[in-house]
């Protein structure tokens, strides 16, 4: 059930309410009065602040929080992938194969089937083929994004649609994999012959589907706990889409968005993206949605290969950098000047060393400083680069969910063991006084931000408990995790004096749990339901 904001103050009592607030982390009740919050603090007080006739919510044996700010999501995208065939949990090819079947038939007017999270740990060799998805489906094009979203495979007719052939060449910063004996295309794409050829063949839908796609994102992610979503990849359409959800009043998820700069090989173009974003970012806005800066794909991911090293994976191969060094600096030291806030896609080790450079410069390049530049990921990085975030005043955006130990063999396999041992290196980060923000990169990730923070403190699989941790000396206490994932990911984006926190005069974006998580350990996390989601004082998720 939902309602509509009243001027009826609530009072939330019988519990616990963490707030994420330094100056008071715990608190006994809490008052809404409006859109915002009105008190913290004591029961007896907050009796007091409530009034006569408030509304009253009991939480008794359950907790209230702010609500969780993913702090790096593609909101649409994750709208869009709940109506996929889902492949994350396919252990293997003919699973793979007769999900992709099953869709295909339950969809049989579809012009495509589609699919998303297939593991390259479940194709055998790694190597995924045309040949494979032929054997189930050859009167449609398939496409099914990888994991990391980093990759599609598709069929011969996919192939067919996208007019690629043994002639045609590779774009900048992507690679379609060819039969080494015969030069034809083996049926996957990586990093930018995906997104230049299959994402906008994909993203030309109606607006109404479109539509459709946000709505069952901003239902999710409620439903989930989440009043607050960072997205990293929007685009006009997507923009457009949120603001008619906004003017509509359905939109009940906050989207500070980074605008996708596409790497051209034109510097005059690239820079031009840049000045459109700028304009975009000087319009005024509403509550819900707002363009904040860009984000630049630097390299790739380690499962696929992608991710630029700076020795070379266990196969012998490595990747360039999709933005080479000049290109990078020029495009950041641009957004720096125009006041933009930048945010880097940076999973290698020298991928983030290319980056931090580039921000380096442009913060030195333009005598600027508390832009609050972001590097997304840093899935494996140096030693020797660990501690230049801080003074720099980067902000570590990474994701708990990627180190679910369940999805990370092929990662291990492809770094070696060395290396993979520091990889997710939280700890590290917050050691040398860095700003660590916490979200999940939906959808290449599950939305919830529950078992999210399950991974977070355990550095266990949510899915399969019986697996080894991954490196569980870097997992965080709960409250620490649950900061990152609410005051730090607002902090991050500009958000710290709007949400984040349960304080007094914030936005009432909270949620409330029916167990305590914190009294009751991390594995209560697994079976803990939000009861309650509120944004801006308006419920948009109660159940009674």
């Amino acid at each position: 059930m939902t309602g509509q904001l009243t001027s009826q103050r609530s009072l939330y009592r019988g519990g616990r309410v963490f707030t994420s607030d330094p100056d008071r982390p715990w608190a006994d009740a809490l008052v809404v009065d409006g859109d915002r919050v009105l008190f913290v603090g004591d029961l007896d007080d907050a009796c007091a602040q409530a009034g006569d006739t408030p509304q009253v919510i009991d939480i008794t044996g359950g907790v209230v929080m702010p609500g969780f700010v993913d702090g790096h999501a593609h909101v649409l995208m994750a709208g869009g992938s709940l109506l996929k065939a889902q492949l994350r949990t396919a252990a293997d090819l003919p699973e793979i194969q007769r999900r992709v079947r099953a869709w295909a038939q339950a969809h049989p007017d579809a012009p495509r089937v589609l699919g998303i999270s297939w593991l390259f740990d479940s194709v055998p060799g790694g190597m995924p083929t045309k040949e494979m998805l032929d054997a189930v489906i050859v009167d449609r094009p398939v496409y099914l994004d990888a994991n990391d979203l980093h990759s599609v495979w598709t069929n011969s007719a996919g192939l067919a649609e996208l007019g690629i052939t043994a002639d045609t060449p590779d774009p900048i910063g992507g690679c379609i994999v060819r039969d080494p004996a015969t030069g034809d295309a083996t049926g996957l794409l990586l990093e930018n012959a995906a997104v230049t050829m299959v994402w906008p063949l994909l993203a030309d839908v109606d607006a109404a589907t479109r539509d459709l796609h946000l709505a069952a994102a901003v239902r999710a992610y409620n439903d989930a706990g989440v009043t607050t979503a960072v997205d990293m990849a929007i685009d006009a359409a997507s923009l457009e889409a949120l603001q008619r959800a906004e003017e509509a009043g359905t939109l009940t998820l906050r989207v500070p968005a980074h605008w996708l700069v596409h790497r051209s090989g034109d510097p005059a173009e690239e820079l031009a993206q840049v000045a459109h974003v700028a304009e975009l970012a000087g319009r005024p806005r509403g509550d819900m949605v707002r363009v904040v800066g860009i984000k630049l794909i630097v390299d790739g991911t380690i499962d696929g290969c992608t991710a630029t090293l700076i020795n070379p994976y266990t196969n012998g191969t490595n990747a360039d950098a999709i933005w080479d060094r000049e290109s990078l600096t020029r495009v950041v030291v641009a957004a720096d000047a125009a006041g933009l806030q930048v945010a880097l896609h940076a999973i290698g080790d020298q991928a983030a060393r290319n980056a931090i450079d580039a921000l380096e410069t442009a913060m030195q390049t333009n005598g600027t400083s508390g832009r609050r530049h972001r590097i997304e990921h840093l899935e494996y990085v140096d030693e020797a680069d660990v501690g230049r975030l801080a003074p720099l005043g980067i902000t570590a955006s990474m994701q708990p969910v990627h180190v679910d130990p369940a999805i990370l063999p092929n990662w291990v396999a492809m770094l070696g063991e060395e290396r993979a041992h520091r990889g997710f290196a939280w700890r590290e980060f917050l050691d040398a006084g860095t700003t660590l923000a916490f979200g999940t990169d939906a959808p290449t990730a599950p939305h919830e931000p529950l078992p999210n923070m399950y991974i977070a403190t355990t550095r266990r699989s949510p899915g399969d408990s019986t697996i080894a941790p991954h490196r569980p000396d870097n997992a965080l206490p709960l409250d620490e995790a649950v900061i990152h994932g609410t005051r730090d990911a607002a902090w991050a984006s500009f958000m710290h004096d709007e949400v984040g926190m349960l304080r007094a005069g914030l936005r009432a974006d909270l949620i409330v749990l029916d167990i305590d998580p914190f009294a009751d350990g991390p594995d209560s996390l697994l079976r803990a339901q939000v009861l309650h989601t509120v944004v801006g004082g308006r419920a948009v998720r109660r159940t009674d």
